[in-house]
């Protein structure tokens, strides 16, 4: 018997703020990002996301630069205590409770992001949810580079990549509760049969008159 999947956005929808632009502001706070002019230059594409204008690849090249000789190992250290001290704290009440419910109800969750895979699923199993899929990226002599492996989840990719997961469970599902702040996740608003809008930006937002959206507003 299929069952109902609860999938979740997690930047701006979980958290309150982009975990990415965190995880930077943490590897400047730390040292480990010195580059003249680095968070300025993460604040410009970051705008470029919200216009739903960025290109994922120069993106990655850009955020990734500071860790180009950093173990797997390390990276994964940081982003525990980056994880403890600088996002768990910012998770919405709300998403809190909601997670919590589902919980408690059996339910299945999942996480989807456009945010690298070693932030989103810490990020998941921190707040309690089991499966997590973000952008994968291929590693090279046990360093993470900034390319790509498979498809990103990011825009479309996100129904891909949601598909591909559905094909690899045992368990049928249906139907798709998908909660998300943002325009670049219309496609998979539109994919879902129940579509929760948490705090849309402006441009979801006028797309909020459709059949089962629901508007949000967690703070």
């Amino acid at each position: 018997m299929p069952k109902s999947l609860y999938v979740f956005d997690m930047d701006d929808t979980l958290i309150n703020g982009d975990c990415a632009v965190i995880w930077n502001e943490f590897l400047v706070s730390k040292g480990i990002a010195n580059q003249a002019n680095f968070l300025e230059e993460d604040r410009r594409l970051m705008s470029l996301y919200a216009q739903g204008k960025m290109n994922m690849e120069d993106y990655l090249q850009f955020a990734m630069t500071p860790l180009r000789n950093i173990p797997v190992e390390q990276v994964k250290a940081w982003v525990d205590e980056c994880v403890e001290h600088c996002i768990l704290p910012r998770l919405f009440p709300q998403a809190k409770q909601r997670i919590e419910e589902l919980t408690r109800d059996g339910c299945d969750m999942l996480v989807i992001s456009a945010t690298v895979t070693f932030l989103v699923a810490t990020v998941a199993k921190r707040i309690g949810i089991t499966n997590a899929l973000g952008i994968d990226l291929k590693q090279k002599n046990g360093i993470y580079t900034s390319e790509i492996l498979g498809v990103p989840s990011y825009r479309e990719g996100k129904v891909t990549r949601l598909e591909a997961w559905r094909r690899t469970q045992a368990q049928a599902y249906a139907p798709i509760h998908f909660y998300s702040d943002s325009i670049n996740d219309l496609s998979l608003c539109q994919y879902a049969d129940f579509t929760y809008l948490v705090n849309p930006c402006p441009r979801l937002r006028e797309h909020a008159d459709q059949p089962n959206w629901i508007i949000l507003n967690w703070g």
